[in-house]
């Protein structure tokens, strides 16, 4: 299921998941359901990079800002979601410049 473009599962979201579905694009119980191994220890936010964690704690004070301002859910996701990709993409493309910067060469891919 593509939850990004799908929005019916929004009404029934728990904000977890509205955080999950706009940083990774899945809930965490997707995650579980796609990865029972993995999931009997871990959970998804285990198996996230750095970056991610940044941008998922920075969406948590963002969507409680909104929760105060009364948006509703729909709005709040697609800013989440949007938020998300910007930070995701400053943050990594920031970090390819340190790599080149640091070793001279080109980050792998």
């Amino acid at each position: 299921m593509n939850y990004r473009e799908n929005l019916q599962w929004l009404a029934y979201a728990e904000e977890a998941d509205i955080l999950n579905v706009a940083l990774f694009g899945f809930t965490a119980k997707a995650w579980r359901e796609a990865n029972p191994e993995l999931a009997k220890k871990n959970n998804v936010r285990d198996f996230a990079t750095i970056n991610e964690l940044t941008v998922l704690s920075n969406l948590e004070s963002h969507n409680a800002q909104m929760l105060k301002e009364g948006k509703k859910k729909e709005e709040r996701f697609e800013i989440l979601r949007e938020i998300a990709e910007y930070q995701l993409n400053v943050l990594n493309a920031a970090e390819e410049i340190k790599m080149i910067e640091s070793d001279g060469g080109m980050p792998e891919v």
